[in-house]
């Protein structure tokens, strides 16, 4: 990775590129040898419509623009930076999965076909509601409560767990008023690529029911390099009480050897039937305790950036470095447990009800926290005077105010440091 082209740094574009990642990727082994540039903002490809057809066209100007040689472009945010960066990598010649591989994960509908085929036993019911009938059903074999879900979404938006058909029927009209703002561009996407009949009957904004799956919350996470699907990390999540709202994400995953061997073994099949290469990704399941069953959620073939503190934290070298190591025609692989911690766990700070902004934690704050706590990092989600609702990228349910990224050597320990940073943080929220 510290490879340059005679005395120059190889240049490395990034989608979206902002000051945590940029700090996280200069910690790279071998980040010295690149230099990274930003193309397109984080607002541009996060928020608001998305004019993918728009953004393609000012990424090119962009890179056409560039008095030098352009070595790879990489991205770390879900659609439509996941399926951006294989469109420009082919058009230059440079190393990046496909962009039919991309949509085979992302649409909810054929990506769970796919993985009946590979893992049939993995797979919970599921599919397809038809939002333009007057009065939708739920789909055969699908019974409550179930989930509702746009065929391509993130962040859990408009996602919608369902206990009824009063609940169903609210679901399905907040769906269809805000389902077309991802939607549509993932709808035209997908014009450009050779569909199964029925993918291509459902299209890309389509809305799926599936079975609400139950148990712990797991995560494998990858890559795909020359063909081989390799798994290097299982991490466990944990949901805030009687909510499906993640409060943390632990990498090592407290699981019994059996069920970690069962989580990498399935998502090897399933990796392999969706033709992803040079490209991370990560697959999230449920486990039960109480039966052993494994149940995939969803896969995300892209680079888990909110991962990489705590890979950093146990192995000692961030995730990011796997992203660079794929899009440069390197090995990817790393030496793990050479990190400071036993566990790395990132925490999510959030609040349940509406409101507006009128104060977060100043820097000198943060700064603070950061030294009384050792191996504790403090991410503010909001500013100042934003009302929490209208947030890009936020769940159906809760609004998140930090994230906290956390190394400790023990369960214990990573609550305790939780705890000790969250009381130090300072908002001021008017209920709305």
């Amino acid at each position: 990775m510290s490879e340059t082209r005679g005395n120059k740094s190889l240049n490395v574009f990034v989608a979206g590129l902002d000051d945590d990642n940029l700090e996280t990727l200069r910690e790279v082994p071998g980040a010295d040898g690149l230099t990274f540039r930003p193309l397109l903002t984080v607002a541009e490809l996060q928020e608001g419509e998305i004019d993918f057809d728009g953004l393609l066209a000012q990424a090119r100007a962009t890179l056409d623009a560039f008095d030098g040689s352009v070595d790879a472009v990489v991205g770390y945010w879900d659609f439509p930076v996941s399926a951006l960066v294989p469109l420009l990598c082919a058009e230059r010649g440079l190393r990046a999965t496909s962009v039919e591989s991309i949509v085979r994960c992302e649409h909810k509908y054929w990506s769970r076909l796919i993985q009946r085929e590979a893992a049939p036993e993995a797979v919970p019911g599921f599919g397809l509601v038809d939002l333009d009938e007057t009065e939708p059903r739920p789909p055969e074999g699908v019974s409550f409560p179930m989930w509702l879900k746009p065929v391509k979404s993130y962040s859990s938006e408009l996602a919608f767990g369902v206990k009824d058909e009063a609940e169903f029927r609210k679901a399905v009209e907040e769906i269809r008023a805000g389902i077309g703002r991802v939607g549509g561009p993932f709808t035209r996407l997908m014009d450009g690529i050779d569909l199964p009949p029925e993918i291509a009957e459902a299209g890309g904004a389509a809305c799926l029911a599936e079975e609400a799956l139950t148990g712990v919350q797991v995560a494998a996470e990858g890559y795909v390099h020359d063909g081989e699907v390799v798994v290097y990390g299982v991490l466990d999540s944990h949901t805030y009480p009687n909510s499906a709202c993640f409060l943390r994400h632990q990498y090592p995953a407290d699981l019994p050897e059996e069920t970690t061997r069962r989580v990498v073994d399935i998502s090897r099949r399933v990796m392999e039937r969706t033709g992803l290469d040079a490209a991370t990704f990560s697959i999230e399941f449920f486990y039960d305790p109480e039966t052993g069953d494994v149940k995939i959620l969803e896969i995300n073939p892209r680079h888990s950036q909110s991962h990489a503190e705590m890979f950093a934290h146990v192995d000692g070298v961030p995730n990011h470095h796997r992203m660079l190591s794929l899009a440069l025609g390197r090995d990817p692989r790393v030496a793990q447990g050479h990190g400071q911690y036993e566990y790395g766990a990132k925490w999510y700070y959030r609040r349940f009800r509406d409101g507006i902004v009128d104060r977060v934690p100043t820097a000198g704050e943060i700064a603070e926290i950061e030294r009384e706590v050792p191996g504790v990092k403090v991410v503010i989600v909001p500013d100042e005077g934003v009302r929490l609702s209208e947030m890009p990228g936020q769940d159906s349910y809760s609004s998140e105010l930090a994230h906290l990224y956390v190394g400790a050597d023990s369960d214990k320990e990573l609550e305790a440091k939780y705890d000790r940073a969250v009381r130090g943080l300072r908002f001021e929220i008017q209920d709305v």
